[in-house]
C-alpha cells in the first residue's frame, strides 16, 4: 500500500463522478477506489533518463535475518502466507496485484525493485 501511496502522493486522480478524461479542480476533495485512481494516471512512454540501477544498493538484508530486501517486501505483502525455509527460500504464497487487478501465486512474477513513481507534467 505504501507503493501505491507514493504512486498517487504526486498526482491528480479523478472525482469518483467524473469521467477519467475530465480534470479535477485543484484541492478539491474526493474518494476514489485506488484501481480506479491508477486506471486515471496518464500514461507515458518509459523514461530512464537519470536512472542509473548501478547507483542503487538492493537486496541487502538491512536487519541481518538472513532474508534480503526483495524477500522481506514478498514476506509482507503476501495475502496468503509465505513458507520461509533455510537461507530465506521461498515457497507457497499469493500476492494481490493492485495494478492490473489480479493475483499473482509466484514470487518470480513480481518485480518489487523497479517500481519508480514520477509526477506526471501536463
Amino acid at each position: 500500500m505504501a507503493a501505491a501511496a507514493a504512486l498517487l502522493a504526486g498526482a491528480t486522480a479523478v472525482p469518483a463522478a467524473a469521467a477519467p478524461t475530465e480534470r479535477p479542480v485543484t484541492g478539491e476533495q474526493f474518494s476514489v477506489r485506488l484501481h480506479e485512481a491508477v486506471r486515471a494516471l496518464p500514461l507515458a512512454q518509459e523514461s530512464r533518463e537519470g536512472y542509473v540501477r548501478t547507483k542503487f544498493r538492493h537486496w541487502v538484508d538491512a536487519d541481518r535475518d538472513g532474508c534480503d530486501a526483495r524477500r522481506e517486501v514478498l514476506i509482507a505483502e503476501a495475502v496468503e502466507p509465505v513458507e520461509v525455509g533455510a537461507r530465506c527460500a521461498l515457497t507457497g504464497g499469493r500476492w494481490w496485484s493492485r495494478y492490473d487487478n489480479r493475483f499473482l501465486d509466484q514470487a518470480t512474477q513480481l518485480d518489487v525493485d523497479h517500481f519508480v513513481s514520477v509526477t506526471a507534467t501536463a
